[in-house]
């Protein structure tokens, strides 16, 4: 996970290098595409935005009082998270939807993903890039079902082949509780 408390470090590009300006322009759009396959549910186009070997968590927050705000996001390896998949788990997902026999998602969810306040956090000298995005996502289901979540993500992204692909995704959730019936969406 990004260190908050750090400042945010600012991308100084190198000779013939982008600038933060290009760079976050291209992110943006880069995740702009994202959200548009996650609501028309091209759901294996989506899955090709990331490597063979990337990580999608989403811990659960917790209450905890301000003197313990350090614990109000677990890291990784330390609580039982909404989310713990790699690539394999998320096709198995994705499958499971193509095939008509998950549940959850029979018929499936209407989404509206909007992505926005990116920040780079970091560019590492080989591109790799640290970024931080917040999130809206409508979801409706069936007749009746209906969820608004709201929270934030960071991604770690590498540069392969003049496109992006995403490492490491946490998805940080505004609340601790999940009202919702299922959460088989992605984020």
């Amino acid at each position: 996970m990004i260190d908050h408390d750090a400042e945010t470090e600012v991308f100084a590009p190198a000779a013939g290098a982008k600038t933060s300006q290009e760079l976050w322009t291209e992110l943006n759009s880069f995740y702009i595409a994202e959200a548009w396959l996650l609501d028309e549910r091209k759901m294996h186009e989506w899955l090709d935005l990331f490597t063979e070997d990337v990580l999608y968590f989403m811990p659960r927050r917790k209450n905890v009082p301000s003197r313990e705000s350090h614990r109000e996001i677990p890291p990784y390896g330390t609580d039982l998270p909404f989310f713990d998949e790699d690539r394999k788990m998320m096709l198995v997902r994705i499958q499971r939807m193509d095939s008509g026999m998950a549940w959850a998602e029979e018929p499936p969810s209407r989404t509206r993903h909007l992505v926005g306040n990116l920040v780079v956090e970091r560019v590492e000298e080989d591109g790799t890039v640290h970024t931080k995005t917040a999130f809206l996502c409508h979801r409706s289901h069936a007749e009746y079902d209906t969820a608004l979540y709201s929270g934030y993500r960071e991604d770690i992204l590498h540069p392969v082949d003049g496109s992006w692909k995403i490492s490491r995704r946490t998805i940080v959730l505004d609340v601790n509780v999940v009202l919702d019936k299922n959460m088989a969406i992605f984020f």
